[in-house]
């Protein structure tokens, strides 16, 4: 993802409203993002109790503490070889690293990674892809790492990609064979999606799988109209124009797209 120095945060979240698109916004034909509810419960000595109506636990939207910001530099890579993700194509083999320093356990993150990738709605889903992770040295295509924001940094100046926004390291961003996922983000998630209360996992899936896209030859697209939903090679770090947070390049089955960039 590539973010001008001449970004500013504010006008990030001047885009960004309530729905995650802006307050005005018409509803989506797309997730809702639920916050929960208490459950009522039954009342005590009832011979036939009423059932209570089942309460969505409150998802998580940011993590709470400070996130390291720097690093070591060096590398933490998962083990072990993962299930071939997908029925059919090509198989594209990777990696995942965790930056020494990040306060992130390795085999934790290669397993959201391999959640996002290996959902219905990921990259697989068109029966023409399929990947697998892999350990250092199995023979990989690209690797995913988990990195602080000032390695972040500077990893993405070294395959020119300007990361920051308001002069500090904020996007991730991806080098041909490396999938950079800044911290902070991974933490965090952004703005507008914790205004809208859309899960911190939701943020992550969609981040892996954007970035991913690039590496597979997808560029950056645009919002196809106000309250639908965004495609994921949209900038969704940075904004959403109108459009409702979404994770998968496929819906429904379909590859789900908007105007190039």
């Amino acid at each position: 993802m590539v973010a001008l120095a001449s970004v500013s945060l504010a006008g990030v979240l001047a885009l960004a409203g309530v729905l995650v698109a802006s307050p005005d916004a018409p509803a989506a034909d797309g997730p809702v993002w639920d916050a929960g509810a208490p459950t009522t419960p039954a009342p005590s000595g009832s011979a036939t109790p009423t059932p209570a109506p089942s309460a969505s636990p409150t998802p998580v939207l940011r993590l709470p503490g400070p996130v390291p910001s720097t690093g070591s530099g060096t590398f933490e890579y998962a083990t072990g070889r993962g299930p071939v993700l997908g029925r059919a194509g090509q198989l594209r083999r990777y990696r995942v690293a965790v930056e020494d320093g990040a306060d992130e356990d390795v085999a934790r993150f290669a397993t959201a990674v391999d959640s996002a990738l290996g959902a219905p709605g990921s990259w697989i889903a068109n029966g023409q892809r399929r990947f697998q992770r892999v350990p250092d040295g199995g023979g990989h295509d690209f690797t995913v790492y988990l990195v602080t924001a000032a390695t972040a940094r500077e990893m993405c100046a070294a395959v020119w990609v300007d990361n920051r926004v308001d002069g500090k390291s904020y996007t991730s961003c991806r080098g041909l064979g490396k999938v950079i996922i800044n911290l902070d983000r991974w933490r965090l998630s952004v703005p507008h999606y914790v205004a809208a209360k859309v899960p911190l996992d939701v943020y992550r899936s969609y981040v892996v799988n954007h970035e991913v896209g690039h590496e597979l030859g997808f560029a950056h697209e645009r919002c196809p109209g106000r309250g639908k939903l965004a495609p994921v090679m949209m900038q969704q770090t940075l904004f959403l124009n109108g459009c409702v947070a979404n994770p998968w390049p496929y819906v429904d089955g379909e590859r789900y797209a908007g105007p190039p960039l």
